[in-house]
């Protein structure tokens, strides 16, 4: 992804720079404006977000969205609460990025970021680890708009998951850019955001598999 210094370097140097810096102002203040109708607006039950000035409403998932969702979080809450390790959320948790409003179908935050979660709060901090698991309507902005805020805005871990093909992409940051680290329908997935955590790609899309990996995490605890 190009630097901010790139990205302005031909508006820098444009004779119109007076014009379009007044016209991101209007753009931005507007924004703003909206962006507090929104949070005035919005509601628990809702699962909404705010990305490029317009509210986005999602519709009900299929069942296969459902299933992987709820085995990835089984996994990632159980292990992370075993080891006492910060807080894991799903679905209707807004997190506040600079500009954009999303709620990821799951989130970790580390123990620094959990520690100032009160039980009222409903906009969140920038987690440390991000899952978005795709569907036909979501894939362009959780590979688009979504990969560029949360690769410029400090997550730390982004997992782009394919359910209906059974494939993982695994991001992990390396100084300021998030770099495919594992693709796959197999093997084993190595967190970095989360210390620890280790779970075959296949407990994402079976449940006997699922079930099998939540066995293993409480028996290490138990030891």
């Amino acid at each position: 992804m190009p630097d901010l210094a790139t990205l302005i370097s031909p508006i820098l140097h444009s004779p119109r720079l007076a014009e379009i810096s007044e016209l991101l102002q209007s753009k931005l203040k507007e924004e703003r404006r909206l962006r507090d109708q929104f949070y005035s607006e919005m509601t628990p039950e809702m699962k909404i977000e705010f990305i490029d000035g317009e509210v986005v409403l999602h519709s009900p998932a299929r069942n296969v969205h459902l299933d992987v969702t709820k085995w990835i979080l089984m996994l990632v809450d159980t292990y992370v609460n075993v080891h006492q390790l910060g807080e894991v959320k799903a679905e209707k948790c807004l997190c506040v990025f600079p500009r954009n409003d999303y709620e990821p179908d799951i989130v970790y935050f580390g123990a620094a970021k959990a520690a100032a979660l009160k039980s009222d709060t409903m906009k969140f901090p920038i987690p440390d680890l991000i899952v978005e698991v795709l569907s036909e309507s979501t894939a362009a902005r959780d590979r688009g708009v979504k990969f560029e805020d949360y690769e410029s805005h400090g997550v730390e871990e982004y997992w782009i998951v394919d359910a209906d093909a059974g494939i993982v992409e695994q991001y992990l940051r390396h100084g300021e850019t998030l770099e495919l680290a594992m693709k796959s329908s197999t093997g084993e997935l190595r967190s970095q955001a989360i210390p620890g955590f280790a779970a075959s790609v296949a407990a994402f899309f079976d449940a006997r598999e699922n079930l099998a990996a939540l066995r293993t995490l409480l028996a290490a605890r138990a030891d």
